[in-house]
């Protein structure tokens, strides 16, 4: 999807893996003349994602085909009086076979990608003084490497907040974050409402190769989170780059109960000839086996391997050794990794899982990936069984 060119644009708010606030627009757009003019010269795409999910999962049920086409349409208008405005609409439907459980029941395994058409962003901007944007309405809010707050973009229904955001970059080298969320849009079509949600994230880049991360996240009623990261790459010369993260956080729960838990997670990988290598250790941990921590607003299928064994951290908790690798070299952008899952408390042996993905990108306007996890069961008091998910996805925009 194109971006405006909003002297903040909504980019300022998609924040990703080299930084929390990626891609942050400072450019300033030409200010239509009228609103008429705003919404005639708006910009309007279309893109058009189509998956093929396989599933079969050791638990009884019937293995899953779910062939669905999800339709994107967004509309954008210019500028006026600093004031946008951005629509867009989204349609997820079968194509050919329906053969997998949505969620809300059936004999087949669970593919979490139900038929659905709905408004997925409608917010009005406003570029304020002083470097800052103010964005009201339905939007995305991804934060970091959306551990803690993210879309869930990979499912076809993407995850999005109904909020009050606010973000400045007056500092220099430095962008906050605030936002109240009023309701949660979850990928299979429900809510998380009826309580204010305050997001807090502050970043920092003033030294060349780090990017500094404070965040707090008050989720009424859920949890309390309080954390700082660490991430960046190093360039040793032409050729070879450190890369690395260190992570932090605390967690209290927000109700009747009262668990305290931590988060923590290390990694480093050194990129040489267009390969990498990355070693990660990441813990979830657990008050006593009775709670694990929790990251309830994560995309969390980006993490603890895609067959999604671990979208809630067990009781117990979860720590996962990884070791990726990654490659261009063939052409293809091929990644490879594999993970050991244990628990926190009990000593309990979760199981393991690679985890395969080749993706290629065409033309600028069209791109391809097929995508593999095989996860097998460790102990049998760990509750996961051994389940096998092949996806097979086309993209195209314009």
């Amino acid at each position: 999807m194109k971006k405006t060119n909003l002297s903040l644009s909504i980019s300022i708010l998609a924040l990703g893996l080299s930084s929390p606030f990626s891609a942050v627009g400072a450019e300033t757009s030409t200010e239509a003349q009228s609103i008429a003019d705003a919404i005639t010269n708006a910009q309007t795409n279309l893109s058009l994602r189509y998956r093929y999910e396989y599933v079969d999962a050791d638990d009884g049920s019937r293995e899953a085909k779910a062939s669905t086409l999800k339709t994107r349409l967004t509309f954008k208008t210019q500028s006026y009086h600093n004031t946008s405005a951005t629509l867009e609409m989204d349609n997820n439907s079968v194509v050919v076979e329906d053969a997998y459980n949505d969620g809300t029941g059936g004999e087949e395994a669970v593919v979490k990608d139900p038929t659905y058409t709905e408004i997925n962003q409608a917010y009005l901007d406003y570029s304020a003084p002083e470097n800052t944007l103010i964005r009201y309405g339905r939007q995305r809010v991804l934060l970091d490497n959306q551990r803690f707050v993210g879309g869930v973009g990979w499912r076809q229904n993407e995850q999005t907040y109904d909020a009050l955001a606010i973000v400045n970059s007056s500092l220099p080298d430095t962008t906050l974050l605030f936002a109240n969320v009023y309701n949660v849009n979850t990928i299979t079509g429900g809510n998380i409402d009826g309580n204010d949600h305050q997001l807090y994230n502050i970043n920092n880049k003033s030294i060349e190769g780090l990017s500094l991360s404070a965040y707090f996240y008050d989720l009424k009623e859920i949890s309390d989170t309080y954390g700082l990261r660490a991430d960046g790459k190093l360039a040793i010369n032409d050729d070879m780059t450190v890369i690395y993260t260190a992570e932090f956080a605390e967690q209290s729960t927000d109700n009747a109960a009262d668990y305290e838990t931590s988060y923590m997670n290390l990694e480093g990988g050194l990129s040489l000839a267009n390969i990498t290598a990355k070693l990660g250790y990441e813990l979830l941990g657990s008050d006593d086996g009775a709670a694990g921590f929790s990251t309830p607003l994560g995309t969390n299928h980006k993490f603890n391997g895609w067959a999604d064994k671990f979208l809630a951290t067990p009781t117990k908790g979860l720590e996962d050794k990884y070791l990726t690798l990654s490659s261009k070299v063939l052409g293809p952008k091929i990644s490879l990794t594999y993970h050991q899952f244990d628990s926190d408390e009990g000593s309990v042996d979760f199981g393991r899982e690679i985890d395969v993905a080749v993706t290629q990108k065409f033309t600028e306007n069209y791109s391809g990936m097929l995508k593999l996890a095989d996860f097998s069961q460790g102990d049998t008091e760990g509750g996961k069984v051994d389940t096998t998910k092949v996806w097979l996805q086309f993209v195209a925009k314009f």
